[in-house]
């Protein structure tokens, strides 16, 4: 699950960076290009953070499975 998780963060952020640059390299007459490019964009920045997020948590062993509580508590 791991991999597909990592496989999905690398795609999303290409395209947040192919198609936030198609958005701001399109010319101002083509409004339907660049709303298209910016909705793309949002969506691959979205999906990447979140994917992203999703492998640091996993990867941090004091999030894993049983933590213990402090000595004193």
């Amino acid at each position: 699950m791991q991999k597909l998780i990592a496989i999905t963060c690398v795609i999303s952020w290409a395209g947040f960076w192919s198609f936030g640059y198609l958005a701001l390299s399109a010319g101002v007459e083509d409004s339907a290009q660049v709303t298209t490019a910016i909705i793309l964009a949002a969506l691959g920045l979205f999906t990447g953070v979140f994917t992203w997020l999703k492998l640091a948590r996993s990867s941090d062993p004091a999030r894993g499975g049983q933590v213990r509580p402090p000595e004193g508590a």
